[in-house]
């Protein structure tokens, strides 16, 4: 990785992502979060402050170096532990039905293989667990959607692989996750960038092996259909 990757832009998303209105986001996606919490992409640790009484426990997985040591100061004078635990949420080193619930801002945009990683989340959380989000992509407006998909490419190349064209509820209900609510909107600026998916997913079953093979006879038999 370059200076620019490794030191710059952790640094730049911080305070990009440190605005009032994310901030706003942020406190809504942490409501009612309980018990041991997962976040996966916990970049600087900027969602801590909003962590409610009610969690006991925070594992994140965070890619960035630099993002963890802006993350240890924010983390230095609370009372909830929080237990750094990787850095690929396409593979995660717990057992399955380890988490009470789970929390990603910003995150599904950037992951190589989103998919994986939901696969992954699904797994690690208990049966009717919940998993909150704040994630920006694809907007249903085919103006603004054409934008997303010709300023992606650039996209990738100056922000650390962030696509701003991903389907972020389609790759949630594709992973098995059930979307019990959802807040969609554009944040303030240019749109191609800003439109949000704040929601909640509650996570139906375990994701055995077994749900594994219900989930290809069940996309086989879509495809048969069409």
């Amino acid at each position: 990785m370059g200076i620019y990757a490794e030191q710059v832009l952790p640094r730049l998303i911080d305070v990009l992502l440190g605005t009032r209105e994310f901030d706003t986001m942020r406190e809504e996606v942490c409501a009612d979060l309980y018990g041991d919490v997962l976040e996966i992409g916990s970049g600087s640790g900027r969602n801590f402050r909003f962590l409610p009484a009610s969690v006991a426990g925070l594992w994140t997985i965070e890619p960035s170096r630099v993002g963890n040591v802006l993350a240890a100061d924010r983390f230095g004078a609370s009372s909830i532990p929080v237990v750094p635990s990787g850095t690929d949420a396409q593979r995660l080193r717990f057992d399955d039905a380890r988490f009470d619930s789970a929390v990603s801002t910003a995150t599904l945009c950037t992951i190589p293989d989103a998919a994986a990683a939901l696969a992954e989340l699904r797994r690690v959380l208990k049966p009717d667990a919940w998993f909150h989000f704040a994630e920006h992509g694809h907007s249903p407006d085919r103006r603004v959607a054409w934008w997303q998909d010709r300023c992606t490419p650039l996209q990738r190349r100056v922000a650390g692989g962030c696509h701003i064209n991903r389907d972020i509820i389609g790759l949630i209900t594709d992973a098995g996750f059930a979307v019990e609510k959802l807040r969609n909107f554009y944040l303030k600026g240019p749109k191609a960038w800003g439109y949000m998916y704040v929601g909640r997913a509650r996570n139906p079953a375990p994701y055995t092996g077994e749900s594994r093979r219900a989930d290809r006879v069940a996309e086989g038999a879509r495809l048969l259909s069409e």
